[in-house]
């Protein structure tokens, strides 16, 4: 009896930590998807002024008349909410877990192997949700204002990472650095979890896919900070 209930335990801890893991990789499939986005939308900083406080407007106009005025941008925020509180339980369950069972012989092994991103995955977490909240009090709700608080959206932007405000453009930088390693861990994992890495071809595409998506994004980001600390857009 105890033998069976000892199996039946480790089979629902099995079955648990699979289903935290699949929370794990579609939150993460959804934070994807919105980086891309958002950052395709920054790059149209390059554009001009116009364009950019343009496509700023058409965001809060998105959708009317069936949405309000800023309701698509709402929806979009209640779905980000959830999408991070589903992938931070899942991360703090599926550490926990792996923490309970550092001792046992597979676990260590796995580490020997482990890159430099998947070992930073918790701490470039936490980093990463940490700046979320920087970057929501300096471009969503102005609290925080090292270029003061003019009415367009690009002169905003643009300011806060002058020459004078190098060290906002230091954070962001660090932040994008973090972002890429756990895009490029991120990508494997949600592959891995989704059964899209059971060849060696499968798995090297995968893991190319990772890195790609690092140096999109984060390469992305980081090319509108650089470009208004040297002047380039200004």
């Amino acid at each position: 009896m105890t033998t069976t209930a000892t199996r039946a335990a480790a089979s629902r801890a099995r079955s648990s930590t699979i289903v935290w893991k699949l929370a794990m990789a579609l939150s993460g499939l959804i934070f994807i998807g919105y980086v891309l986005a958002h950052m395709y939308g920054n790059l149209k900083v390059f554009a001009g002024q116009d364009s950019f406080d343009e496509y700023a407007h058409h965001l809060r106009e998105f959708g009317e008349p069936i949405l309000p005025y800023e309701g698509f941008l709402w929806i979009m925020r209640v779905v980000l909410l959830l999408a991070l509180v589903v992938h931070a339980t899942a991360a703090y369950k599926l550490w926990a877990r792996a923490a309970a069972a550092r001792g046992q012989k597979y676990v260590v092994k796995k580490a020997a192997v482990a890159t430099l991103s998947s070992r930073t995955m918790r701490w470039g977490g936490t980093a990463l949700l940490l700046f979320v909240v920087f970057h929501l009090l300096h471009l969503t709700t102005h609290t925080i204002n090292p270029g003061g608080d003019p009415e367009s959206p690009y002169t905003r932007m643009v300011d806060s990472f002058a020459p004078e405000n190098w060290w906002v453009s230091v954070v962001y930088l660090l932040a994008m650095a973090a972002l890429a390693m756990h895009l490029r861990h991120g990508t494997w994992s949600a592959a891995q979890t989704l059964g899209l890495t059971n060849t060696p071809a499968q798995r090297h595409a995968w893991n190319l896919a990772g890195y790609a998506l690092a140096l999109v994004v984060a390469g992305g980001f980081a090319l509108v900070p650089l470009a208004a600390l040297f002047g380039i857009v200004d």
